[in-house]
């Protein structure tokens, strides 16, 4: 299973910088599956390719995974080692996460400008469906090439192969590529190596903001992508259909259908924080790694709050979030609230002073553990506003997911993820350093050994 992404231009070998990847050396990363390659055939100035590389064994997919009581997903003679499926998906996931999130610190605006790339994915089972690789990418602004085999020439009665080689290109930022990619692939199988669960929703709109909603085939990519999971399209295409946010935020919170039972983990984070804010008396908010804003949007809806200041560090994620906001179309009270704004977190930045409030809400796990200090800084004792609310997920409860491995965590890009003690441990340092008081509490369903999913800290400045 084979996905090589090529660069053209001038200085290409930082292609190596956008990935996160050494060109200078191979690596080798152990998966739940198997193990992946990253490895760069091709380092020039003018064209620099990389390539990802699966190594699945059949034997470990029949059997299920070691200590189960039941078998695997597939057959003992199946194609799943080369057929380019989600397992690719969630390699990219895992690998190139940064990448994805559009996430380069030392090339920011190379991360933020399209580039002249090229990907090719081996092996993508299209069943013969010809027209399918090009409805998929080229409205996606691709050029769009397939190369398909007969299955044996030896046999030429066997037919052709029902997979193709798939070859795109284009300018694109990279981080859309990746996603790009990481949504279609499992469009072209309609099988997953892993449970589908509601939580699966979340990440296709993660994953397709600013370009699914206005994909021609949004409808049959969303189907595809769910397989079986018709009800979990339904709600997805609900959400890519919605003309407005604001219609989607002030939905009666006492409604409920048969399609939503229970409220999800990130609905739930964000009116939590909404109401931990309004609770705070704050009238001006900073959303401090505001991703695609949709804290932001429910603050917009409140009469009590008269600023908004949206903060990234990149600015593809700010782009993404405008589209969202549907900024161009929204209306003059909530725009006149809301400033966009590029900056790292990780820096003094006088524009981050004279907020009432600052919010920074599953952030902090995607900073290096050595410039935790600089972000102290930078919030609690630079900007110094009268509130802080930050969440961050609680380590332990990831035992309550079964797909998890042992120690895995939550997101490929996270550097790190705190028990209950050890985020205790840290407000406790944040209060003592900075003046300071904290009060924590947990978000989701409680587990009575693992607490919940999300664990938040209120610090209020002291006197």
């Amino acid at each position: 299973m084979l996905l090589t992404i090529t660069y053209e231009g001038t200085n290409t070998q930082e292609l190596g910088f956008l990935l996160h990847k050494n060109p200078e050396r191979a690596q080798q990363f152990e998966l739940s599956y198997g193990k992946a390659y990253v490895f760069y055939p091709e380092v020039s100035d003018t064209r620099t390719t990389a390539a990802l590389l699966l190594d699945i064994d059949p034997l470990d997919l029949a059997r299920g995974k070691a200590g189960s009581k039941d078998g695997g997903l597939f057959d003992y003679v199946n194609d799943r080692p080369y057929a380019s499926t989600s397992f690719m998906s969630t390699a990219l996931v895992r690998i190139f996460g940064t990448a994805m999130n559009g996430r380069c610190d030392q090339r920011q605006e190379l991360a933020d400008t399209p580039l002249h790339l090229t990907a090719t994915i081996s092996a993508l089972k299209d069943n013969g469906d010809t027209a399918l690789a090009k409805e998929l990418f080229e409205p996606l602004g691709y050029t769009v090439q397939t190369t398909r085999t007969q299955l044996d020439t030896a046999f030429p009665e066997w037919g052709i192969s029902p997979y193709i080689d798939l070859t795109i290109s284009g300018n694109v930022k990279l981080s859309d590529l990746l996603n790009h990619i990481y949504v279609l692939i499992p469009v072209f199988d309609k099988q997953k190596h892993y449970y589908i669960a509601e939580d699966e929703i979340q990440k296709l709109l993660d994953h397709g903001a600013g370009w699914l909603a206005d994909h021609p085939y949004r409808e049959k990519i969303t189907r595809r992508y769910f397989t079986a999971k018709k009800s979990y399209a339904r709600k997805a295409l609900d959400i890519l259909l919605s003309d407005e946010i604001a219609d989607e935020d002030s939905l009666d919170e006492t409604e409920t259908t048969e399609r939503e039972i229970r409220t999800p983990l990130n609905t739930q984070r964000m009116e939590t924080v909404r109401n931990a804010v309004l609770a705070s008396g704050a009238s001006t908010v900073i959303d401090l790694g505001c991703g695609e804003c949709r804290l932001t949007s429910l603050l917009l809806n409140e009469p009590q709050i008269k600023k908004v200041t949206a903060c990234d560090v990149s600015v593809s994620v700010l782009e993404k979030a405008a589209q969202r906001l549907h900024l161009d179309r929204m209306q003059p009270y909530r725009k006149n609230k809301l400033t966009l704004m590029q900056a790292s977190l990780t820096y003094r930045d006088n524009r981050f002073s004279g907020y009432d409030c600052a919010c920074v809400i599953e952030v902090i796990e995607h900073i290096e553990p050595m410039r935790i200090p600089a972000f102290e800084r930078a919030v609690f004792a630079f900007a110094a506003p009268a509130t802080v609310i930050l969440t961050t997920p609680n380590r332990e409860y990831n035992a309550n997911y079964e797909h998890m491995q042992e120690n895995a965590l939550r997101h490929g890009d996270h550097r790190f993820e705190w028990t209950r003690a050890e985020f205790r441990a840290w407000t406790e340092h944040v209060c003592e350093t900075f003046g300071y008081t904290c009060a924590i509490s947990g978000i989701g369903d409680v587990d009575e050994k693992y607490g919940t999913p999300t664990q938040m800290a209120v610090f209020c400045k002291a006197g």
